[in-house]
């Protein structure tokens, strides 16, 4: 009862009322730390996805239960910001990934993730600036606009100097080089593209390529392109590029830095080009699981209207739509044979969203490949988190509880894994180069792969 009276309090100064808004839990920061029970769930050793950093240390106070006993604690106090000053409130979100695994397996699905967002959210509208938040958070559209920053970033991977100073100045580590963007990003001029041999298209389609993909990864993008047009479908292409004048992005970055409105803004751009296939019952498809899927989770979180119902209704991952599509007989799928080893990792959100089922299925259609979904939770990239000087050794050290010794078991073995942060990881670490589902399923089509 003191709980639920001194958060009484808390709410009626005017700090209750989430920022972000978590809408689930009635719209209430006190009520989406209330539904944990506190039933150690998420203390247990084992498999799945929760919690990285509690498997690495085994320390009780940093598993979702031990943080929200702490935020509890922080909002009985009778300042009702002192939760926003309190170092033990910052250093076990600190090393929250936001991996999502407790919205998943916790019994009472506890959102940590949210419950993270909307604590970087009030200390950026109590203006605690940080330039290399600010920085990460902004980058799809600075790159976008100035495309000459990837000269810098080219300038300081060759140079340890600069490499130094950069991690000085923003904490950005030193240890590794940094993803650099391709030269020519996914940018297609046509805003339809048919199916090949002329064939009739089986439905229309719109593909969304995320900045992450079109910056980053664009020969991933022209092979789901290709693999989509292949298997008989119209595709509409949407890119960073598309909208007249703006950037189309999801606001992931933004919003993982705590800049919701920005990450509003974004959103409502990119879901105003959106909206006239959401209206005709298109299904979006994405490539990039922390992008696409935000359409489907934070989008509610953002209080963005009944375009992002749709959204979260249409919104797939290429796995999940050919599941759907395969299940339904709509299309014809006649893989070649495989005759190969593959170790598959998934994407933390892609985990937590239930997506790994649909890219079994996928997979268990083409003859002869041979795969295994590694049983390891976050790699350690985990966004920027593996960027930042600070949680360098706690990324390494994540990676190092199970996915990196499963990829060191099979040194032979092709590497499958969507995400652009996993694939970052496991290159910077191992040296080798995972392959996209895009870029897989397109050479069962004996169809020639940009990646």
């Amino acid at each position: 009862m003191k709980h639920e009276l001194q958060w009484s309090a808390y709410q009626d100064q005017g700090m209750g009322d989430a920022y972000a808004d978590i809408p689930r839990h009635g719209g209430d920061f006190a009520k989406a730390i209330a539904v944990c029970i506190r039933s150690g769930l998420c203390q247990q050793p084992g498999h799945g996805v929760m919690c990285p950093s509690f498997r690495l240390r085994s320390d009780p106070a940093m598993s979702p239960g031990g943080r929200v006993s702490q935020l509890k604690q922080a909002l009985n106090h009778p300042d009702p910001d002192y939760w926003l000053d309190d170092p033990e409130v910052a250093r076990l979100l600190d090393s929250c990934v936001s991996c999502k695994g407790c919205q998943r397996e916790c019994e009472n699905n506890l959102d940590m993730a949210a419950i993270k967002l909307e604590y970087l959210a009030q200390q950026r509208r109590r203006r605690h600036f940080s330039p290399r938040a600010w920085l990460f958070g902004h980058f799809p559209q600075l790159l976008h606009h100035a495309p000459w920053l990837s000269t810098i970033l080219r300038w300081r991977n060759r140079s340890p100097w600069l490499a130094r100073q950069m991690e000085l100045w923003l904490g950005i580590t030193a240890a590794f080089p940094l993803p650099v963007p391709s030269d020519t990003p996914f940018a297609p001029l046509e805003r339809w593209f048919d199916p090949l041999n002329g064939q009739p298209a089986l439905r229309e389609l719109v593909l969304w390529v995320d900045t992450l993909s079109s910056q980053f990864a664009p020969e991933q993008a022209h092979d789901a392109l290709l693999l989509l047009r292949a298997l008989g479908y119209r595709v509409r292409v949407i890119h960073p590029g598309s909208g007249s004048g703006a950037m189309l992005d999801s606001g992931r970055m933004l919003l993982s830095q705590g800049y919701v409105d920005a990450a509003r803004a974004q959103a409502q751009a990119l879901l105003a080009m959106l909206e006239p296939s959401l209206r005709r019952g298109l299904p979006i498809i994405g490539l990039e699981p922390s992008a696409l899927l935000m359409l489907r989770d934070e989008y509610r979180q953002l209080s963005l209207g009944p375009v992002a119902d749709l959204a979260q209704q249409q919104a797939v991952l290429l796995e999940e739509f050919l599941a759907h599509e395969l299940q339904a007989g709509r299309v014809c799928y006649q893989p070649r044979n495989m005759p190969i080893r593959v170790l598959v990792h998934g994407h933390c959100h892609q985990k937590a969203s239930g997506a790994m089922k649909s890219l079994r299925r996928v997979l268990r259609l083409i003859p002869e490949l041979d795969f295994t979904f590694i049983d390891a939770s976050c790699c350690g990239m985990a966004g920027t988190f593996g960027l930042e000087r600070e949680h360098l050794a706690d990324s390494l050290a994540m990676a190092e509880l199970a996915l990196l010794p499963a990829l060191a078991a099979e040194p032979e073995a092709q590497i499958l894994c969507t995400g652009m942060a996993c694939r970052q990881q496991i290159s910077r670490l191992t040296g080798r180069q995972p392959y996209h589902l895009a870029s897989l399923l397109l050479a069962t089509l004996g169809l020639g792969s940009r990646g």
